[in-house]
């Protein structure tokens, strides 16, 4: 049985919503805020982004709370604007609405999400879409609005905001360990249109010289390819043995059975060693851009 990426399965039936915590009024209240502030100061969102180093397309996000803004901006936006402390001020509520949404997923993920948030290593190998983990709002918008049955708006952005609530792992302290084998067609299908693929392979190189990442590609031209059997995940939560992660038609599974983590642990090192080196991979994605 094939079984899809760990973040990209369809699912089965309409879910109820799900709880409200109050964190999307929040991050609207807080881009509410931002676009007073900055159409007081006269400026555009592609100005106010390129005096932060931000993107207009990000700005645009957070005004429509649709983006969980971060420490930094609050602070460098706060400064710019003259907010007087208003924007800093709600650091410690997005940290509390952050950490609410890490919980925020489908009931059959919720188990892998909180030993994913408390893990030393993660391995990703994937197929069929580029793990959770490292995409870009844009792409992660794209691969949950596709879904059928179609899921309500309100639930897409609760998605989109817990996933990228995830992706703090990437960059806590201590960090973990990050290996991501990606096939190649992957990196060649055009999810969400050109332009999305395009910010998508621009974040994957920017991940790949993280200190505690590595991503690799799988090549199309691989005779003898160890992936047949579809995409998995293991991860090493801290203190706890290691355990692999399944998921096929929105239906997740946990792997604990020590013999048969193993074998996804001896599987995934032939499909690392099946892959091209970390640099070649990076060599290859930014040809990929080119080609865009």
């Amino acid at each position: 049985m094939s079984v899809s990426g760990a973040d990209a399965a369809v699912e089965r039936r309409p879910e109820p919503p799900e709880d409200e915590d109050g964190s999307a009024d929040l991050f609207r209240a807080i881009g509410r805020q931002v676009k007073l502030l900055r159409e007081r100061a006269g400026l555009t969102q592609r100005e106010l982004g390129e005096r932060l180093a931000y993107g207009e397309d990000l700005i645009s996000s957070l005004e429509r709370g649709r983006r969980t803004p971060q420490p930094e901006f609050l602070d460098a936006a706060d400064e710019l604007l003259g907010a007087g402390g208003l924007l800093k001020a709600a650091k410690n509520d997005v940290a509390r609405a952050k950490a609410r949404a890490r919980v925020r997923h489908p009931a059959w993920f919720r188990d892998y999400a909180r030993l994913e948030a408390e893990a030393e290593e993660i391995s990703f190998f994937s197929t069929l879409t580029v793990p959770g983990l490292l995409q870009t709002e844009e792409y992660a918008r794209v691969t949950f609005s596709v879904r059928q049955p179609l899921l309500p708006e309100e639930t897409i952005e609760q998605r989109v905001a817990a996933r990228l609530a995830r992706q703090d792992t990437l960059t806590r302290w201590p960090a973990p360990l990050v290996t991501a084998v990606i096939d190649e067609s992957v990196l060649r299908r055009e999810i969400g249109g050109q332009a999305v693929q395009q910010g998508q392979l621009e974040h994957l190189l920017k991940v790949g010289r993280l200190r505690n990442a590595t991503v690799q590609v799988l090549p199309l031209d691989c005779h003898e390819y160890a992936g047949v059997d579809g995409p998995f995940i293991l991860l090493t939560p801290k203190h706890k043995p290691q355990v692999g992660y399944l998921e096929v038609q929105g239906v997740g599974h946990l792997v604990t059975d020590p013999v048969e983590v193993r074998m996804l642990a001896a599987r995934y090192g032939s499909i690392r060693g099946q892959a091209l080196t970390p640099r070649d991979s990076l060599t290859l994605i930014e040809k990929l851009l080119g080609e865009q």
